[in-house]
């Protein structure tokens, strides 16, 4: 029997830092990544993450606020600041 290609993929260890680049990752995951990354965020203490997701298209952009419009862990989110990325990047405000 032939493995499909979601059995094949290995689960990507992601470092919880302060940031994440989705550029990485296909639009496919970014749903599950962003949501993981905010879980694991807000259990290790950190108040405000960036995900940047580039202008682009803005499909990573929809996605990603999509998300956030719904996730538990998120108090608020907005562009980022022009040093920060600016519309590329979303700041995510984490609850308490």
């Amino acid at each position: 029997m032939l493995a499909t290609m979601e059995e094949e993929r290995e689960p990507t260890i992601v470092p919880i830092e302060d940031s994440l680049d989705l550029h990485a990752f296909a639009p496919r995951d970014v749903r599950s990544v962003v949501s993981e990354y905010l879980d694991q965020a807000a259990a290790r203490g950190f108040r405000e993450v960036r995900l940047i997701h580039g202008k682009g298209t803005g499909t990573q952009r929809a996605i990603v606020r999509s998300l956030l419009a719904v996730h538990p862990a998120v108090a608020e989110f907005f562009d980022g600041p022009p040093e920060r990325g600016g519309w590329g990047a979303t700041v995510v405000r984490l609850r308490a």
